[in-house]
Formats: structure tokens, sequence, C-alpha cells
């Protein structure tokens, strides 16, 4: 470990974690609220934030690399987007822009229309959520292609609702005793070269990942004609931030043109600006048909929204509608986001930081036998924790472990897939708080490999 550096940063530390006003919500949450994930990382009781600093209930303080679980790139509370959210809720709050109409929707489907890849006309459906977005998606893909069937991937996450769900493939806790989802949604394994589901090394592969469907899928199981599309996140989110090799989407978009099968980018998480471009699908040279998008689009106001090629919404008045989606607060918000993205040149400093990120990171690589794989773009970044490096096998407790000492240290992380956490800030951060971020998660590594060595367990 490097004990050169210093964190240059002061954090407000009231109490020791948790205090005593978040015992006190915890509790209170306990008696009346469903459980969600929260036991699974640590009892934080959010209270304010500002940029890319959350405060507790109690008044701690933490750097926050989560961002709000991906929707807070601007950082919390950019005066910007709370003025345009105030201004906008004295003029108008709802009125549905799916049976009415008002210029809100109207600015804002010609925005996401000019940031998405595609020098072609769209058209935009607004929703509330992601898992909405994915939904829109669907059902629309069926009804112009006339297709029943779907192509999704091994370790994706799109959504909880049952439609979304059927897409989903990241943990099979989300899915156990869901069952029947929605029928014909196929998975492929996805290209996950860390740890290849085929035992292959890239690039002598070859991409066998790619030809397997066509190979053995599309003859064998999946019909491809009665494929109305693939659903797939660009860079995989909660299964583990996984980064595919470059030419992975070009090869997979050249199969699916093949047999007239659409192309539908899951950006939720991954998009607006997180990876240094609006879509993470820009670094892969491909330009989607249909791209979901949500979380940090709504600069902390719900918002969802799923754009595509214009001839592909020829769906029925009435097929697909919403009451909430795309509420005239939410499209502010949303307007008021992209510009702080523009004028901030947040998609400038989430490559320049990542890059730095990066840097660091691969030392951890060299420096500590828990440490397997780092990868990511821009601010997008993902840590694997491993047992050893030779045997690769997942190490879920150490990473979990991490983060929950990181926490302590005054560094909100979570985790992604079954043993990595991520490194995903407000776009707005700064170096300092980047090393102080990296300091604290280093320092928990280093005690967790101690705590090992001092337990007797080395794999």
């Amino acid at each position: 470990m490097n004990t050169n550096r210093k964190t240059k940063v002061s954090l407000k530390r009231v109490c020791e974690l948790p205090g005593p006003k978040a015992r006190m919500w915890v509790k209170r949450d306990n008696a009346v609220l469903s459980p969600y994930n929260r036991p699974y990382y640590y009892p934080m009781v959010a209270e304010k934030g500002h940029g890319a600093i959350i405060e507790d209930v109690d008044g701690n303080e933490y750097i926050d690399f989560n961002s709000g679980l991906g929707a807070m790139n601007v950082g919390h509370c950019h005066p910007e987007v709370v003025k345009a959210i105030y201004e906008q809720s004295k003029r108008l709050l709802h009125y549905s822009y799916t049976d009415f109409y008002y210029r809100y929707a109207v600015e804002l489907g010609e925005k996401l229309n000019k940031i998405t890849p595609g020098n072609f006309q769209k058209k935009v459906f607004l929703s509330g959520s992601g898992a909405e977005s994915i939904e829109a998606f669907a059902k629309v893909s069926r009804w112009h292609t006339k297709r029943p069937m779907f192509l999704a991937f091994t370790g994706a996450f799109h959504g909880r609702s049952m439609g979304a769900l059927s897409f989903t493939a990241s943990s099979i806790v989300q899915k156990a005793r869901y069952f029947p989802t929605m029928p014909g949604v196929v998975h492929a394994p996805f290209a996950y070269c860390y740890r290849c589901p085929y035992k292959q090394t890239y690039p002598e592969c070859d991409f066998w990942c790619i030809d397997f469907i066509d190979d053995w899928m599309f003859k064998k199981y999946v019909p491809p004609e009665e494929v109305a599309a693939a659903l797939i996140e660009p860079i995989q989110g909660e299964g583990g931030y996984i980064v595919p090799p470059k030419d992975y989407h070009i090869r997979l978009k050249k199969l699916l043109d093949k047999y007239g099968i659409l192309y539908a980018v899951d950006e939720v998480q991954s998009g607006m600006g997180r990876t240094g471009k609006w879509c993470a699908i820009e670094h892969f040279g491909v330009t989607p048909d249909i791209v979901c998008m949500s979380k940090a689009l709504g600069g902390g106001v719900s918002l969802g929204a799923t754009i595509g090629r214009a001839e592909i919404y020829d769906w029925a008045p009435g097929s697909h509608c919403t009451t909430l989606g795309g509420t005239p607060v939410a499209c502010e918000a949303s307007l008021a986001t992209m510009r702080v993205i523009e004028k901030e040149k947040l998609r400038e400093n989430a490559t320049k930081q990542g890059e730095y990120v990066m840097k660091r990171l691969k030392e951890w690589v060299d420096q500590y036998e828990i440490v397997g794989d780092v990868r990511g773009k821009g601010l997008m970044i993902g840590v694997e924790i491993v047992k050893d490096k030779k045997s690769k096998k997942k190490d879920g407790d150490a990473a979990h472990e991490i983060i929950d000492h990181a926490w302590h240290k005054g560094v909100v992380a979570i985790g992604a897939g079954e043993n990595c956490f991520r490194i995903a800030p407000p776009l707005v951060i700064t170096r300092d708080l980047i090393d102080a971020g990296l300091d604290m998660l280093e320092e928990s590594i280093w005690e967790v490999m101690k705590g090992k060595k001092a337990s007797g367990s080395h794999n």
C-alpha cells in the first residue's frame, strides 16, 4: 500500500457509524417499509447532498462513489437543476403528455433526438423509470416487427417489472418465485472476457460468443425470423461493470442486421455522460435502432425515455400510454441536467478523471492478490475481488467487507455483480475527492487482506 499518499479532504465526522439518529430511522424503516437491498450494504441514512458529498441524519459526511445508484451524474442538488424544478413546480406539475400536449415534452424529445446516436429521424416515448423504458421498448418492437421473441444476455440487468425482469439475468434472487415471466426472451452469454463462459481467451476466440448465437441458437432453438429485437447493455452494470472488446458490438450488430433484428441498447446506467459520451454505445462504433434511458436522465427526478428510429413507432394510438411519465417537472429537470453536463464539460471530466482512476486501479491489480480485474469507461468503473489471481475464484464476502470498511472511513460505494464494487461518482467530482475516496478503498482492501491472513483464510 502507498503510505506516502495522504487524503487531502476533510469530511465531517460527528459520531461513530451508524449514529443514534440513523439507528432510530433504520428501526422505524424496518417496521413499515418493505426490505430492499439495504441489509446487503450498510445502514447509511441519507439526509443531504451537495456535489459529490452525502451527509447522513447524524451529520456525518461521505464521498459518494455510486451517484445514488447512477442517477446523480451532475451531483446532488445542483443549483441549476434545483432552480428548474422549483420554477416549473410553480407553473404546472402534471397534465399527461400522452393524452394532451405541452411544450416541455416536445423540447425534451428534440434534445434526446439530438444527443442519441444516429443521423436519422427519431421518435421518443417518455415514461417514469428505467424499467418502464424497457417495457416500452419491448412493446414497440413487437408491434413494429410483428415478431414475438427477443434476444438478451446473461449478466444483464434491465429492471424488475415483470416484462423487464424477463430480460434481466444478473442474479437469480431477482427472479426466484416470480416465474413465469414474459415468454419469448432467450439469453446468450455476454462477452465477459475475464471469466469467459466458453473458457476461451480473447482475441484468439475470434468472438465465438457471437458465432455461437448464429451457429447454435439461431439454427437449433431460436428462429431468427421470429426475433423482434436484441436488448443489450453496451457496458454491463449490475452484472459487474463488464466492458466487452471494442469490436464486440460491431460483430453483434452485423449478425442481427443479417436477420432483420432490431438492435436496442439499455443506457439507463451507462448514459448521460457516465462513460465520457452521451451514450456508452458511442465507444463501440455502432448505431442502435432503439435507446433506453433513465436514472441520470431526470437529474434526481424519476424519468425514463425510449428513443428509436421514427419508422419503428408505428403503433396505434392507445396501444401504449403513461399517466405520470414525462411530467413537466421531470422534463425541465432533464433539460437542466443536460445543460449542466454541456456547460460544465462533465463528459470531458468523466473521461479525464476516469483515466486517472484506472491508472491507480491498475496499480492495485499489481499490488493486491485479491484484486483480480479492473475495467471501465469514463467514471463507470468496476473492481473485481477474488480469492487469488490464479484461481480467479469469486470472493463476494471480501468485496462486501471492503465496501463496509470504506463506509466507516467516509466513502459510499456499492457492489456490482457477485464480487465486484463500482466506482461511479457524480461527474462533477474533483481530483482531491477521487484521491481521498480511492485512498479509503485501498486502505479497506489492505485491512481485509490482513484480516484474512490473521484468520488463516487464504483461499
